[in-house]
């Protein structure tokens, strides 16, 4: 029987980690959960904007990734801040590992979805913007702005 292809459906995105990391490497990575936190995220329950991912013993895992309480749900809801365990094959674990020992680098969540009915996490490997690297951003921005507007208004004449 042929497997039916769902393609992505976005849950949840974090725009800090845009703003304040340059986003060098993307991974895909599995996430643990428990049923009523699945039927949660299907409502849209869930927050990344707190969110960070530490390596620890050779397992990763996210912190403060924010998963609203299933409200049809009983004492099988959990907290909604606890930790959860991403899976990630070892190879893959490893070199984040000896990318993060290097200066400046860190994990960050950017993006949850589900994947053909399982539940992703997308984490970058970053690097710190300095408050510098920011204003050039927004210039940039708004400059592209700008020439759109401009483009437009040449266009409807």
């Amino acid at each position: 029987m042929a497997k039916e292809k769902t393609g992505r459906k976005i849950i949840a995105t974090n725009r800090k980690a845009r703003h304040d990391y340059f986003l060098d490497e993307y991974f895909e990575c599995g996430i643990a959960l428990v049923g009523t936190e699945v039927k949660s995220l299907r409502n849209g329950g869930c927050s990344l904007k707190e969110a960070w991912v530490r390596i620890q013993n050779g397992e990763v895992w996210i912190y403060q990734m924010h998963i609203a309480p299933y409200e049809k749900g009983n004492i099988m809801n959990k907290d909604p801040l606890r930790p959860r365990k991403l899976l990630m094959h070892k190879s893959e674990i490893r070199k984040l590992e000896q990318k993060i020992k290097e200066k400046g680098y860190t994990l960050v969540p950017v993006e949850a979805y589900f994947k053909d009915s399982r539940v992703k996490i997308e984490i970058a490997l970053a690097r710190g913007k300095k408050l510098y690297d920011k204003r050039a951003d927004i210039a940039k921005r708004d400059q592209e702005r700008e020439a759109a507007r401009d483009f437009k208004v040449r266009n409807l004449r």
